[in-house]
């Protein structure tokens, strides 16, 4: 497993955003990571999209990286931040917004609106 660490710590920490997910970001194969990656698409936030279903190695690596025992996963800048509950709550809230504007992340300030707005 000890490659799987090395891909997932050099893979979180070469990134800016990274979704550890099942799929892709233009083909998620399960509706929490097609949310997660619907709401970085639709802010324009450029991120990094790791398919777990690709490597069972990494899809148990990245569990015991976080120790967080589902997928999809999000980090921003190294730390990870949550799952699709967390991130929904987060987008809501407005949080994911500061998040990024505190980390340096470029995003569509008008889409996360948006969101909030349809959501209301």
């Amino acid at each position: 497993m000890t490659d799987a660490t090395d891909t997932i710590k050099a893979t979180v920490t070469n990134n800016d955003v990274v979704l550890f997910m099942k799929g892709t970001k233009t083909m998620p194969q399960c509706g929490f990571s097609s949310k997660v990656a619907g709401v970085l698409n639709y802010m324009g936030v450029e991120f990094a999209d790791v398919n777990v279903l690709a490597d069972a190695d990494i899809r148990q690596g990245i569990k015991d990286f976080s120790d967080w025992p589902t997928i999809p996963q999000l980090y921003v800048k190294g730390e990870f931040i949550g799952g699709c509950d967390i991130i929904t709550e987060m987008t809501l809230s407005g949080e994911l917004d500061a998040l990024f504007e505190q980390q340096g992340v470029a995003y569509d300030k008008v889409a996360a609106d948006k969101i909030r707005e349809a959501n209301a």
